[in-house]
């Protein structure tokens, strides 16, 4: 009974991570348009999703290579340093310029050296759960204003399946959950169960049988299991481990909702739509769902269940809002 008790304290904390995530992005958006952050001249070209999808690819890869030649090292550099640069993009439209040095926010930059150190010197679960929030939410504001809504769309059903076929069909992304979790950087959310559970202590996911992920991924979106949690809600589970492209990829199409979708905003000083709360609402139920099937048992491939979640809920806020389907669904400009 103990540990049911602390494993729905677990699960109320990973959805809680996951709305904190999804507040941040879009209260993101206005202030990350206003600095001029959107990437693309045409947010509406479905290309722009084929090409990150690419990237991904070879970014993957590149990974799996960089672990079978022995340079971790490397992989752990370059993701201390993204965060570094995401966190920067975050606190230098969040902190007021109250400090600066030849126009340069001292704050934000002491801020972002501060998150990147902290991954470095010291990643334990509470310092890689925070960076990963501000990685998350910049990450999915910053795609957001770029991905337009069939872009976003397009993005979303294209990583599902991709991660339904790495999970559940080639399982080349197993080595790669396995050395992601070794090196201790923010591509994952980790949630304890345990009382006084140390992600250091626990030397990633070699050192307890009982360590076993929701759903396993890199910040670009991809999931992958890690071993079977024990059945019967896992007796001895101490922690929970999530992919924060779990998080990521499907609040993109949130935050692309409020920026792209021209409906009034719920909330004074954020982007909360109608559209939008609907994608938040269908994804955190998504969420919900694939960690009652995690719990039965087996990790599984969070992007399909995620994503559509967030899909089928975005489309229901969108036609309640008055929007037809061809509109909801961005196909406006090709009709």
């Amino acid at each position: 009974m103990e540990q049911r008790r602390r494993v729905s304290i677990a699960v109320a904390g990973t959805v809680a991570l996951f709305l904190t995530i999804q507040l941040g992005a879009l209260a993101l958006v206005e202030p990350f348009q206003s600095a001029g952050l959107q990437a693309v001249e045409d947010p509406d070209d479905p290309t722009n999703s084929l090409l990150y999808v690419g990237a991904i690819l070879v970014a993957t890869g590149l990974m799996l290579a960089a672990f079978k030649f022995d340079l971790q090292w490397l992989i752990r550099g370059m993701v201390v340093l993204a965060s570094v640069f995401l966190s920067w993009y975050v606190l230098v439209v969040v902190l007021p310029p109250i400090f600066t040095v030849g126009g340069v926010h001292v704050l934000a930059v002491v801020g972002a050296l501060a998150i990147g150190a902290g991954l470095a010197l010291y990643p334990e679960w509470y310092v890689i759960d925070a960076a990963g929030v501000i990685m998350g939410a910049g990450a999915a504001g910053l795609f957001g204003i770029t991905f337009g809504i069939l872009p976003a769309l397009v993005l979303l059903v294209v990583l599902a399946v991709y991660d339904a076929i790495s999970v559940y069909g080639t399982e080349h992304m197993l080595s790669l959950a396995d050395n992601v979790m070794e090196i201790k950087v923010p591509v994952l959310l980790i949630i304890p169960v345990s009382p006084g559970y140390s992600f250091l202590d626990a030397g990633g996911t070699d050192a307890s049988e009982d360590d076993e992920p929701a759903s396993e991924g890199r910040t670009d979106g991809e999931s992958e299991p890690e071993p079977e949690p024990e059945p019967d809600d896992a007796p001895g589970r101490d922690a929970f481990f999530i992919g924060l492209g779990d998080a990521v990829i499907p609040t993109v199409l949130i935050a692309s909702a409020a920026f792209f979708v021209q409906t009034p905003s719920l909330v004074p000083g954020i982007a909360l739509t109608v559209p939008a709360l609907g994608g938040m609402i269908g994804m955190l139920a998504g969420l919900l769902v694939l960690l009652w099937m995690v719990l039965q048992g087996r990790a599984h491939a969070g992007l399909p269940l995620l994503n559509g979640g967030t899909i089928a809920g975005y489309l229901v806020g969108a036609l309640a809002s008055g929007l037809t389907l061809t509109q909801a669904l961005g196909l406006g400009p090709y009709l």
